[in-house]
């Protein structure tokens, strides 16, 4: 029989809720009946969101989180099991990245946003996976990228630490799958969001996006959220290790013209 989480609402943790896809993943959570702790770094913004997730007749609190502290995230991780015995869901999806071409991206930068991208949802994982395999039930879901297994230009320190949270992701899922606990990963295409906005206002590379892209559009917040909802959901017990495209076809795409 498939581990089923304790009665009452599960409580889920979503990284990088203040906009974006963390935005979209927490109100797709709290309307499935979830109740929903969203963290980031900016405390207004995320209290807006958790406002607006209330006044749409869900439950949501905010928590001002830096992922990349680590006292500060065992300090959340406890403060959640304090106040509701539970941690169900982790969505880990705080992110950033920064542009640049190979040559140019000092260490420093590299070292910063591998710890952001890779080590911190170790750490976040690492933490939820104790209540998770005490009470026999968890779900883990990593927010990747298609950055992680093809190789876009000037992302070198954001695709290597995307790939490296993929092949995290099935580790942990074959370390914890006996526990009842889930780990897996969606790798999203180009997305409106904050963090995809400025390359996308270019027209050019707009079109270019596009026209590699075999679905002829961009995807939505909302269509990475249903997928996240799916991995999430206490039914998905037997869907363990995965890394799913959200890319419209784009990573099964040959780049020949078509016939």
């Amino acid at each position: 029989m498939s581990p089923t989480p304790a009665t009452g609402p599960r409580v889920a943790l979503v990284t990088g809720a203040s906009g974006g896809l963390g935005r979209a993943i927490a109100e797709r959570l709290a309307a499935d009946g979830d109740h929903v702790v969203l963290s980031a770094r900016r405390g207004d913004e995320l209290e807006a969101v958790a406002e607006g997730i209330r006044a749409a007749g869900g439950s949501a609190e905010s928590v001002v989180l830096d992922v990349t502290d680590r006292e500060a995230v065992v300090d959340v991780v406890a403060g959640i099991h304090e106040r509701h015995g539970r941690l169900d869901v982790l969505v880990n999806n705080a992110g950033h990245n920064v542009r640049q071409p190979a040559e140019n991206v000092d260490l420093d930068t590299f070292e910063r946003l591998l710890e952001l991208l890779l080590v911190a949802p170790f750490h976040l994982a690492q933490q939820a996976a104790i209540g998770m395999r005490a009470r026999g039930f968890g779900r883990i879901v990593n927010i990747g990228s298609v950055a992680g297994s093809r190789a876009l230009p000037t992302g070198v320190a954001y695709a290597s630490a995307k790939a490296g949270l993929e092949q995290m992701t099935r580790v942990l899922a074959r370390e914890w799958g006996g526990f009842g606990i889930t780990v897996n990963l969606v790798a999203p295409w180009y997305v409106p969001t904050p963090l995809t906005e400025g390359v996308l206002a270019r027209p050019a590379f707009h079109e270019a996006v596009v026209a590699a892209t075999p679905a002829g559009r961009l995807g939505t917040p909302a269509e990475v959220a249903a997928a996240v909802a799916f991995f999430a959901g206490a039914e998905a017990g037997w869907v363990n290790g995965v890394v799913l495209p959200l890319d419209g076809g784009f990573s099964a795409a040959s780049f020949f013209p078509p016939a």
